[in-house]
Parts: structure tokens; sequence; C-alpha cells
């Protein structure tokens, strides 16, 4: 289980939430090794992974919209382009997502008060999932905001941290650090006691696509982490 947080009241942030400086960030630098294909193109019903996740960026509130891409990967960098968003280039994606993360760190303006961090393979979110998310983040002031899907299996209450992640200014020198081990995700552990924590019974925001197997499963309809009743030794997903 997740630690418990602060639970963000997604209604009342909307209706109070002042104005929050935010841009959002993708890491599409990565290989796609998993997938075997460069998962930015994939489409899903008819718009591309990286057009459905700047969407939801942009039309969920988000000042600015800005791709991670590799250095020498065409088929990226035109799919990117097409979306409108800011393009930045990764020369040295090898160490992981948390390089894209910090060279979108080094690019903001000062004026910028948060990151929404959404990977290419969450495509499934969308503008309202990201706007409630801004609102409780505006509201709360807390330095992290993420989503907590609940489910069931066998009856029993499960939930799981999904995306996407706000990342207040406050975390944006821990996240920058070179000698951060673990990633945003350690980040994520460190301060989950102060984060605002939206609880939603939504698979979308944790639905991560990043096999082919998951790409068909997705496209036929099956989302993972919902309520299920496991038989015999079947192993429970976590």
């Amino acid at each position: 289980m997740c630690g418990q947080g602060r639970l963000g009241d997604a209604r009342n942030a909307v209706a109070i939430a002042p104005y929050l400086k935010t841009v959002g960030v993708i890491p599409a630098s990565g290989a796609s090794r998993r997938m075997g294909q460069p998962k930015a193109a994939l489409k899903l019903n008819g718009r591309s992974f990286i057009q459905r996740v700047v969407d939801a960026l942009r039309d969920g509130g988000c000042d600015e919209v800005m791709v991670v891409v590799p250095e020498h990967d065409d088929a990226i960098g035109f799919a990117a382009r097409e979306t409108g968003a800011r393009l930045l280039v990764n020369t040295n994606p090898g160490e992981g997502p948390i390089t894209s993360l910090r060279l979108a760190i080094e690019s903001l303006p000062d004026d910028v008060e948060a990151i929404a961090w959404l990977p290419l393979d969450y495509a499934l979110v969308d503008a309202p999932i990201v706007r409630t998310l801004l609102g409780i983040a505006t509201a709360d002031a807390a330095p992290l905001v993420i989503p907590l899907h609940e489910y069931s299996v066998d009856g029993t209450p499960r939930e799981k941290r999904g995306h996407p992640a706000i990342f207040a200014r406050a975390l944006f020198a821990e996240l920058a650090d070179p000698a951060l081990e673990g990633g945003a995700r350690a980040v994520v552990h460190h301060h989950l006691a102060s984060a605002a924590l939206w609880r939603v019974r939504d698979p979308r925001v944790v639905t991560d696509i990043d096999t082919p197997e998951q790409y068909a499963a997705v496209i036929a309809g099956q989302m993972q982490y919902t309520d299920e009743t496991t038989t015999g030794s079947k192993e429970r997903r976590t």
C-alpha cells in the first residue's frame, strides 16, 4: 500500500484555485525496446500517443508543453513536432527518464511554479484528469500531487499510484541533483507524507502501455488494475 499523504479535494480545489504556472513535460527519448517500435507514433483512437499526451497536458491547463526527444530519431522528432509542443533534445538518455526531467528543469523560466510529468506510456490520461490534479496542486500548495487509483482483488482493497505527477518548484533542485539515485520515483517516495493524493477509481491513471501485449489489450478495451477475482495460484498484480 502507498503512504497516506494528504487527500486532495478536487471539488474545492477547482472552485477556489488561483493561477499556478505549470509546464507539462513528456519524456520521449527512450529506446522503446519493450514495445519494439517508437511509442510516440503509435495510434490510439485516431491520435498518436504523443498527440494524446500533449493534448491532455495542454488542454488540462499547462501553460507550455515540452517533449524531450532523442538526438537521432527522425520518427519521434517528426511526431513530436506535429503536436506544436516545444522540443528538447536529450543527447545522453542512457540513465533513463530522469535525464529528460533534468533537461526540462534546466530549460524552465524562473517563473514556472510546477511541472506536470506525464510519460508517453500513460496515453489514456486526458485533460480533465490533468485539470483536476492542477487544481489540487494550486489549492493545496503541496510539493507533490499524484493520483491514487483504488481497486480490489478478491474483494480486498488495493491502491496504486499513477500519473501524471505534479512536482512543485520546491522539488526541482532534488530532481535535478546528479547524485539522485532512483530517479523521479525516489523523489516521490521521499515526499509521500507531504503529498496531496487524489484518490480515484480510474484505471487510466495507472494503465502503462509499454509492450505490444499491453497495447493490444488497451485497443481491445482491457484495462490494467481493475477490480478482479483471482482463482487458484494466479499471481496477483500489485
